[in-house]
This record gives C-alpha cells, sequence and structure tokens, in this order.
C-alpha cells in the first residue's frame, strides 16, 4: 500500500508538471488543457485553478453514469491543478524554438510517463477518464466515447481563446503510444505466492 500511495502521488505530481511545461512551451495544448486555459483567458482564474474546477464538475457527471471515484480521483482534482500553477511559475517562459519544443517533448513524455504510474497504481481513474468510461458503460464505444470527449473540450477551449497548435497535435498522436509503453512498468503485479518447500528425501 505504501508503495502504490507514493505511486498514485508522484504519477498526479508529474502530470501537473508536464501540464506546467506544455503551457510554458506555448506551441499547444492537450484538449482538456486547451479549455483550462481558455477559461484562464476568458474568466480569470489561474489555469491549475480551472483544473481543479472543471475536474469537479466534470465529477458531477458521474453521477448519472453512476461512476464512483476513488483516491486516485479525489486527489487527482485537486494535486494537478496545484502543481501545474506551481510549475508555470517556476518554469521561465523560453526564448526560443529549440527551447519550445524541448519543453513541449518534456510535458508529452512526462504526462505519459505519470498516466502510466497514477492509473497503474489502482486507486480510480481521473474525472476525465471516468467520464470517458462512463460513457462507454452506457453503450459508445471507448474510441467514441473518447473522441466525443476531446473534441468537445477541445472546441469549447478554442473558442474561450486556449491554445491550439502543434503542440496540440503531439499530445494527439504520441500521449497513446507513450502512454502504452509506461503502463506496463507501472501496472500492479499480483504478489507471486511462494513455491512449495521441496520434500524431504
Amino acid at each position: 500500500m505504501p508503495r502504490r500511495l507514493f505511486q498514485l502521488y508522484a504519477g498526479l505530481a508529474l502530470y501537473g508538471v508536464g501540464i506546467g511545461l506544455a503551457v510554458e512551451a506555448g506551441l499547444g495544448l492537450s484538449p482538456w488543457d486547451v479549455l483550462h486555459e481558455g477559461l484562464a483567458k476568458r474568466v480569470g482564474l489561474s489555469i491549475g485553478a480551472w483544473v481543479i474546477i472543471v475536474g469537479a464538475l466534470v465529477m458531477l457527471l458521474w453521477i448519472p453514469l453512476r461512476q464512483r471515484p476513488g483516491l486516485g480521483t479525489v486527489s487527482n482534482v485537486i494535486i494537478l491543478g496545484l502543481v501545474a500553477d506551481a510549475t508555470i511559475a517556476l518554469v521561465p517562459t523560453p526564448q526560443s524554438w529549440p527551447a519550445q519544443w524541448f519543453l513541449l517533448a518534456a510535458g508529452v513524455a512526462v504526462e505519459a510517463a505519470a498516466t502510466g504510474a497514477y492509473i497503474g497504481a489502482g486507486f480510480g481513474p481521473g474525472p476525465r477518464d471516468g467520464l470517458m468510461t462512463g460513457l462507454a458503460r452506457r453503450g459508445l464505444s471507448i474510441r467514441v466515447a473518447r473522441t466525443l470527449v476531446e473534441l468537445s473540450a477541445l472546441a469549447a477551449g478554442w473558442l474561450l481563446g486556449g491554445t491550439v497548435g502543434v503542440g496540440t497535435l503531439a499530445f494527439a498522436f504520441a500521449i497513446g503510444p507513450l502512454t502504452q509503453v509506461f503502463m506496463p512498468l507501472f501496472a500492479r503485479r499480483p504478489r507471486e505466492t511462494p513455491a512449495p518447500a521441496p520434500a524431504h528425501p
């Protein structure tokens, strides 16, 4: 249990770092972060604050879908936004294209590793992932549910002024394959049953 808890919170913290790095890169964000940034620009408050607020609102959508949150779900809502804001405050905005691309690549890689870590800990999905799986349980395929949710967030964020660009495409095409690489590294493994002692002659 302590190892799983460490993996959960390390993964969530890393995900927040990944969000912050992508924001500072300025080349485009993942669909949900386009929404968070758009809300921050249009309404006020920080990007991290909107990560928390939107996460909490999405959890309300779990109720009609009969999804049950876990420790990882609630922790996701709080930690991602706090760490994202801290990263944005601490990481300087790059002044050159190579530095921007480096931050973007780092953000995508970190978010993929973080996803594998916190999901692999087994304490429940994040609010946005849970919305996708809840819709899938209602009859939609995972592909359709994910596309519907992601495109809705992206469209709303773009209309609000969130940054859509090459980084958005990078997240769309790279996050899935990279997460698939990291998932087995962090997946929970059942305890091995000790082999019986050999019989004495």
